[in-house]
C-alpha cells in the first residue's frame, strides 16, 4: 500500500477564534494504493485541508499512525517526504519575480538541497514535467503573463518535476473557469494513466472528484461519512445530510459517472 492512515486523530488547540467552532479530526483509517486516484469531498470544515497538512506532517497526529510506503512518515526527514509526495496547493501563486521553466525547476530542490546550480538531470526532469502538462513552450514566459490555466498546469509540472510516487491537489480547478477545468481533469487522468501515478485530490467539485476519482473519501465533521466508489459515497440521501440541501444525482451520458446538481429553491 503506497499510503495509510490508521486510526489518525487530531485536534487543533483551542483558541479564541476556534472556541465557537472547536475542530478535530477523529479516527480517520483509508488507503491510497499505488496507482490510484482517490478523491477526499465534503462541506467547509469537515478537515480536508487538515488530511493534507498531517500527510504532508504540516500537523502531527495527536493519535494513530500515517504510513507512506510501510513507513511511518515520522520516521521521514522532510526532505524524504517531499521526494516522494508532490503538492499543488490551493490558490494562485503570489506576484513572482519568475518564469516557467525556474518555477519548474525548483521542484527538483529535495534530490539536491544545499546545491546552487541544476544538474542535468535536473534539467532533464523539468523538461519531461513541462512536456507532460504542456507548458514546455511557455517555459520562458513570466507568471504573470499566462492565464489561469497555464499557470496551474505550471505548478502541476513543479510538483511533477518531484518525481514523486503521489501527487497531491488541493482544490485544482479553484478559480478557473470551464475550460481550464476540463483540461486540469483530462491532465491528471492522463498523468495517472501514463505515469502510474497515485493522486489525491482535495476539492468542493463533486463532479470533478466523480469524473477523475476510483475512490471517495466523505468527511463530515471530521469523521469518515463514506468511502467507496463514486456511484456508492455520491448517493443523493447521504450528499443531502452531510451537505445540508438537497441535490439530484444522474449519471453522464457520455462516460456513466455521477453527475450531482443542487436544486434550487430560492
Amino acid at each position: 500500500m503506497l499510503v495509510e492512515f490508521r486510526s489518525v486523530s487530531f485536534a487543533y488547540p483551542e483558541s479564541a477564534e476556534r472556541r465557537a467552532r472547536p475542530f478535530a479530526l477523529s479516527e480517520l483509517s483509508f488507503e491510497i494504493a499505488p496507482g490510484e486516484i482517490v478523491g477526499v469531498i465534503g462541506p467547509n470544515s469537515s478537515g480536508k485541508t487538515t488530511l493534507i497538512r498531517l500527510l504532508t506532517r504540516l500537523l502531527e497526529p495527536a493519535a494513530g499512525e500515517i504510513r507512506l510506503e510501510g513507513a511511518p512518515i515520522r520516521q521521514l526527514t522532510r526532505t524524504d517526504l517531499a521526494r516522494r509526495v508532490g503538492v499543488v496547493p490551493q490558490g494562485t501563486l503570489a506576484q513572482v519575480p519568475f518564469n516557467v521553466g525556474d518555477l519548474v525547476l525548483m521542484g527538483r530542490y529535495p534530490h539536491g538541497p544545499g546545491r546552487y546550480f541544476e544538474s542535468p538531470r535536473d534539467r532533464t526532469s523539468a523538461r519531461a514535467a513541462m512536456e507532460a502538462t504542456g507548458v514546455l513552450d511557455l517555459a520562458d514566459l513570466p507568471l504573470d503573463r499566462l492565464s489561469g490555466g497555464e499557470r496551474q498546469r505550471a505548478v502541476i509540472a513543479r510538483a511533477l518535476a518531484q518525481e514523486p510516487r503521489l501527487l497531491v491537489l488541493d482544490e485544482p480547478t479553484a478559480y478557473l473557469d470551464l475550460r481550464y477545468q476540463v483540461e486540469v481533469a483530462a491532465l491528471l487522468r492522463r498523468l495517472n494513466r501514463e505515469r502510474g501515478m497515485a493522486i489525491l485530490l482535495v476539492s468542493h467539485d463533486l463532479n470533478l472528484a466523480a469524473e477523475v476519482c476510483d475512490r471517495l473519501l466523505l468527511l463530515a465533521g471530521g469523521r469518515t461519512a463514506a468511502t467507496g466508489a463514486p456511484e456508492v459515497v455520491l448517493d443523493e440521501s447521504l450528499l443531502a445530510s452531510v451537505f445540508g440541501c438537497e441535490l439530484i444525482v444522474d449519471k453522464s451520458e457520455a462516460t456513466r459517472r455521477p453527475i450531482v446538481r443542487p436544486t434550487w429553491r430560492v
